[in-house]
């Protein structure tokens, strides 16, 4: 488990292999992955965006960014969470997701939140140091 907190928005991250959706011989490796945006502040607030940077084991990297999250914008309150899981496919059996949501808080205001670096490892797989 992965754990950061911005601005009391508190990130937790939790990876899986996900083997029946694998394909090694052909060099397609898929994880789950499911996050946690708990709102540990006193003020509600709505995630509009996201931005992701994959690492592969080689050094490839892919940035994703879009609006929201799974087809969401979700609205979070004070002492309240929304979790979701999402996927993501490498070439390589190990790699390394790191990333941050753009919130919006009251009146507007939009800020940063960290998205703690997680890494994607194949079990059994040698380990190469990111």
């Amino acid at each position: 488990m992965y754990r950061s907190t911005t601005r009391g928005i508190q990130i937790t991250v939790e990876p899986a292999f996900m083997a029946e959706q694998s394909a090694p011989q052909n060099g397609r490796y898929f994880w789950s992955y499911t996050i946690e945006i708990a709102n540990l502040g006193t003020e509600t607030v709505t995630l509009r965006s996201r931005y992701w940077k994959i690492t592969d084991a080689t050094g490839r990297i892919q940035e994703v960014r879009g609006e929201g999250v799974v087809g969401e914008q979700p609205t979070i309150g004070p002492r309240s969470s929304f979790t979701y899981t999402s996927g993501c496919p490498l070439e390589t059996p190990q790699g390394i997701m790191v990333g941050t949501y753009v919130m919006e808080g009251p009146g507007g205001e939009l800020f940063t939140v960290d998205i703690p670096a997680f890494s994607l490892d194949m079990p059994m797989a040698q380990r190469v140091l990111h």
